[in-house]
């Protein structure tokens, strides 16, 4: 869903996100939404760069906000962006655990005076910015995944110059997909490139090493909910999923990319890798026997196979909606 930001109410439990030009339009959405917070009595989290937070905190004291006492009483809480990643990112990897160890343990204690939370983050910006565009994506993720622990409003914000091309629209359309509201105006034919991607849930690339298809699986889950498929087929998507990439990582021992696409009754599933599908054997030697994880594969699905591509090769699988 796309608003205008004259009209952004953010409501509990909302997760928004601003494609800004302008330091001024950034301020003029974002300083609204915390002053509400604030004058609510509910619990304010910011985490920005040094400069946005000295223009947030210099607009709200403008607004009467004793931002001294606020603190002292738990009630707004400023980091430093960059720092705050830094303390989740194990060998320049983002780690789940460690995401939800601290920010989660910042949301929660924010929560634990029964006061509502809401927060304003520009971690994301940043990773994208240094080209991690991967990683913005998996911590809008972990970002959604901690709202089902703990119920809180987010507010999340790019530079829109960071996010136009058409060799982002793929990325983009995932990072809109994982927001309940989008604030218009992308400028650049950027919303363009985005509905004629509205088929796609999932297009995303991973590294060989194991943990990346536990990172796959949850990126797909977050993003099957958030377009409102019922539990079942997110389960058994998470299931083949988990499949696919496995193999990748440990037979292929490749990298491996994963699309997953909504098609009229079926959801497809694909995941390509660089290793070479096995020429003169059945299914390119990918046979489901008893006990093995393709055998599940089958079971769940109402097609799967395995092709050729540029790259290497592509299985695929899909599942009835």
């Amino acid at each position: 869903m796309a608003v205008d930001v004259r009209d952004l109410t953010v409501g509990h439990g909302d997760h928004v996100v601003q494609f800004y030009q302008r330091d001024s339009e950034l301020l003029a959405a974002v300083t609204p939404y915390l002053l509400a917070a604030v004058r609510a009595g509910e619990a304010v989290i910011v985490i920005a760069t040094e400069a946005h937070r000295r223009e947030f905190e210099a607009e709200l004291r403008a607004d009467g906000v004793d931002l001294a006492q606020a603190r002292a009483d738990g009630t707004f809480v400023a980091l430093d962006a960059a720092d705050t990643i830094a303390l989740f990112t194990i060998d320049g990897r983002i780690d789940r655990d460690r995401f939800h160890e601290v920010v989660g343990g910042i949301v929660r204690t924010a929560a634990a005076s029964a006061r509502r939370v809401r927060a304003y983050g520009e971690m994301v910006a940043l990773l994208w910015d240094a080209g991690d565009v991967l990683s913005a994506i998996e911590l809008e993720t972990l970002w959604h995944e901690l709202g089902h622990e703990v119920s809180f409003s987010l507010f999340c914000s790019y530079p829109a110059a960071s996010v136009l091309g058409s060799e982002h629209a793929q990325a983009l359309h995932r990072v809109c997909g994982l927001h309940s509201a989008v604030l218009e105006p992308l400028p650049g034919g950027a919303w363009e490139l985005l509905r004629r991607r509205t088929d796609v849930d999932v297009v995303a690339e991973f590294s060989a090493e194991r943990h990346m298809p536990g990172s796959a699986r949850r990126l797909v889950v977050a993003a099957l909910e958030q377009s409102g498929h019922d539990e079942l087929l997110v389960g058994n998507a998470a299931l083949v999923l988990s499949e696919l990439a496995s193999n990748a990582v440990l037979h292929a021992g490749t990298p491996f990319a994963v699309t997953v696409r909504a098609e009229s009754s079926t959801l497809c599933i694909a995941v390509e890798d660089s290793a070479p599908l096995l020429a003169n054997v059945p299914d390119g030697g990918l046979i489901p026997r008893p006990a093995h994880g393709l055998s599940l594969v089958q079971a769940l699905c109402s097609r799967w196979g395995a092709e050729a591509s540029a790259r290497g090769k592509v299985v695929w699988a899909e599942l009835p909606i």
